[in-house]
């Protein structure tokens, strides 16, 4: 495929994608240089897999597709699946049970000279982390070591775009969190740009440089994954990225880089970038795990700003962590270890003190249109 080119001294996007497809209008945007990993992030319906199934040619927009400065789907430009260079992994891996391994590996090289096969089939499986099966059977793969297959088939083309579509969606939790990790490893050592679809924030934490949040056929942010997760541009991405606590506020006096917000009779204090004038309706989103517990009469420790009373409403086992809902004049989130709610004695209607960091206190001004167009980071 070739490095990106430039016009007129000017670097063209690495790829510029705007979608049209049945509910779907979303303007996708990579910049050029290097191989960063773009997760599409966003609830089933989002959208997600439509964006991925137009980048790979299997179905057609009334916008655009342009990658590299060249022309994939545009007007009556349509260029097919197969002249694209793309290594697709789908969320299942789709092999073909009738050949072994390193014939799936194959599948994809009909271009390529047969004597030279081998060597790329060997390179691929080693990238993938999956030599040790080669010539096995695809009916004896575990579904870890099918996905691992799966991926060398998408690399051994030496693709100029990866598309991944759930990779690990299909996987048992061990597998999926052990996976996530050497594939991270695969995409930094092969440096291909690479497009992954997920609605599982803990991937998209592991795997992506950038995160475009679909909701509803929209691109609504783009970001750092840190920058989308811990501050959402609106309302509706708050509830998909899982922001726990998201109630409404009107902003106060500012003094000393706070802001005070009142909610439902309580005040917080936020640290926000930028000015907003007393009176402003905004969003108060904090993360449960930003939320720390104390007893009543335990000592004040640091000097956090927001210190708020509350009653224990509602406490759920979640594995290794308790997710306790309290009443503080409004609904309140928070995570504590197992071991740290034995040691509050944790129960219903328990009284406790919440304690909150003001920068974890992310203020989001209501009544502004959410972000359609995605821009580069």
């Amino acid at each position: 495929m070739g490095p990106p080119v430039s016009s007129h001294g000017l670097d063209v996007p690495l790829l510029d994608a705007h979608v049209r497809r049945h509910v779907v209008d979303a303007h996708l945007v990579i910049p050029s240089g290097g191989g960063q990993v773009t997760a599409l992030f966003g609830p089933s319906g989002a959208g997600k897999t439509t964006v991925l199934r137009v980048l790979a040619g299997l179905e057609r927009t009334s916008g655009h597709v342009r990658f590299a400065g060249r022309r994939w789907d545009e007007g009556r430009i349509f260029v097919p699946s197969r002249h694209r260079r793309l290594g697709y992994l789908f969320q299942d891996a789709a092999l073909f049970p009738h050949l072994d391994v390193d014939a799936n590996v194959a599948y994809g090289l009909s271009g390529l000279p047969r004597p030279e096969r081998p060597a790329r089939v060997a390179e691929a499986l080693a990238a993938a982390g999956a030599t040790h099966l080669a010539g096995r059977r695809v009916p004896e793969l575990s579904g870890g070591e099918a996905q691992r297959v799966a991926l060398a088939r998408a690399l051994a083309p030496r693709p100029g775009l990866l598309l991944l579509d759930e990779p690990l969606s299909a996987l048992d939790t061990p597998t999926r969190v052990r996976l996530r990790v050497e594939l991270r490893r695969v995409l930094l050592a092969q440096q291909v740009p690479t497009v992954l679809v997920t609605h599982d924030r803990a991937e998209a934490l592991a795997l992506a440089d950038r995160v475009v949040v679909l909701i509803d056929g929209r691109v609504h942010q783009v970001g750092s994954p840190q920058e989308v997760f811990e501050r959402p541009a609106d309302a509706a991405v708050a509830a998909v990225v899982g922001v726990e606590t998201a109630v409404p506020g009107r902003v106060g006096p500012s003094h000393d880089g706070l802001t005070a917000v009142r909610v439902d009779g309580c005040t917080l204090h936020a640290v926000h970038d930028s000015d907003l004038p007393a009176g402003t309706e905004v969003l108060v989103c904090v993360r449960a795990e930003d939320v720390a517990l104390h007893l009543p009469d335990a000592a004040p420790q640091g000097s956090p700003r927001n210190r708020l009373p509350g009653r224990v409403t509602a406490l759920l086992d979640e594995g290794p962590l308790v997710r306790v809902e309290l009443d503080c004049g409004f609904a309140l989130f928070a995570y504590v270890t197992r071991q740290s709610a034995a040691e509050l004695a944790l129960g219903m209607g328990h009284e406790v003190v919440a304690v909150v960091k003001s920068p974890a206190v992310h203020l989001v001004v209501r009544g502004l249109p959410a972000r359609t167009h995605a821009q580069p980071v």
